[in-house]
């Protein structure tokens, strides 16, 4: 058992199976337990408890990284997980557009948000591990890292109030050039086959599937701004894909549990945006310092204090609105 004390990207092995082991737990107790049927619909009151489940084992992980690598690297991961459970929810957004835009009742977003959120667990160690050899080979990528994030969020301040709209996006109309598309949804199937306007049986895709690709689209974005945003915090690899992975495994309960109350939150792009520039400029302001690196504790207190004022503000400046967006 002496190969499980080997280092993999810095870290022993058998913190790696640990954590895999927790994860593929998870996703058997959501798919094989909680929900064998795949047309079932998640009420707002179950969404609410997975969600705080996921959320306190994401928090609860943060224990097992601070009796393993001790306090800096735990602020570290609380800050990475913070962050990427906030881009998370910018994400919900989308995920909402597109669900409303393809006519995706409740009772089939489950299947479509959990096969997703497979895809992106695959995309992110992708991602992450691309990343993390970048920054071993090239220390100064964070500072492209760091200057891309500032860019990313003085943009998104500026376009914070623009509406997404799906129906232009040309990714939909590729697809539905190169495939042949069912005229409506076929339950909770991504295929089927049957005849075509000739008469003759050919293999069609559903607006499902192409509600699929979307959301994986959608994540791709993002992750664009996520992950250097991570790296910009940590180039720990195994804290950039624990905080990453845990942060995205609640995504799809906190999707049902706020779908309905999302209009509550619209200000929270402004304090995103903030983060995103607080977060490249860490970079920076560690070198005019002095510092070896920007101090977790200070960097933690920080981000929830922008977020805490971002929610605050929504619910504030939204009270006795009625939701916006129909599931």
């Amino acid at each position: 058992m002496d190969f499980l004390s080997i280092a993999f990207l810095g870290t022993p092995l058998w913190m790696w199976f640990t954590f895999i082991g927790l994860v593929i737990a998870l996703l058997v107790l959501d798919l094989g337990v909680l929900h064998k049927d795949g047309a079932q619909e998640i009420g707002v009151r179950e969404s609410l408890k997975l969600s705080t489940m996921y959320i306190a084992l994401g928090l609860g992980f943060s224990g097992f990284v601070w009796w393993q690598m001790g306090w800096d690297a735990t602020a570290n991961y609380l800050t990475a997980f913070v962050v990427e459970k906030t881009l998370a929810l910018d994400n919900i957004f989308v995920i909402a557009l597109i669900f409303g835009f393809f006519a995706i009742p409740r009772a089939y977003q489950h299947r479509v948000l959990f096969w997703g959120i497979l895809g992106v667990i695959v995309l992110r160690g992708i991602m992450i591990g691309l990343g993390a050899t970048l920054v071993a080979q090239y220390g100064w990528i964070l500072y492209v890292f760091a200057a891309f994030l500032i860019f990313t969020g003085i943009k998104m301040l500026t376009v914070a109030d623009k509406e997404h709209d799906i129906g232009e996006n040309a990714l939909i109309r590729l697809m539905r050039r190169m495939f042949n598309v069912t005229d409506g949804l076929r339950g909770n199937a991504f295929f089927v086959t049957e005849p075509d306007k000739a008469g003759k049986v050919t293999r069609f895709v559903t607006p499902l599937f192409l509600a699929l690709v979307m959301i994986e689209l959608a994540d791709l974005v993002f992750a664009v701004d996520s992950v250097p945003a991570v790296f910009t915090i940590t180039t720990d690899p195994f804290i950039v894909y624990t905080s990453n992975i845990f942060a995205i495994l609640g995504l799809r309960a906190l999707y049902f549990a706020l779908a309905a109350i999302l209009h509550r939150f619209a200000y929270l792009k402004y304090a995103l945006a903030i983060l995103l520039v607080f977060i490249g400029s860490k970079v920076f302001a560690a070198d005019l310092m002095g510092w070896a690196k920007f101090p977790p504790s200070l960097s933690l207190g920080i981000t929830f204090a922008i977020l805490g004022a971002g929610v605050a503000v929504s619910l504030w400046k939204t009270r006795g609105q009625r939701a916006e967006l129909a599931h």
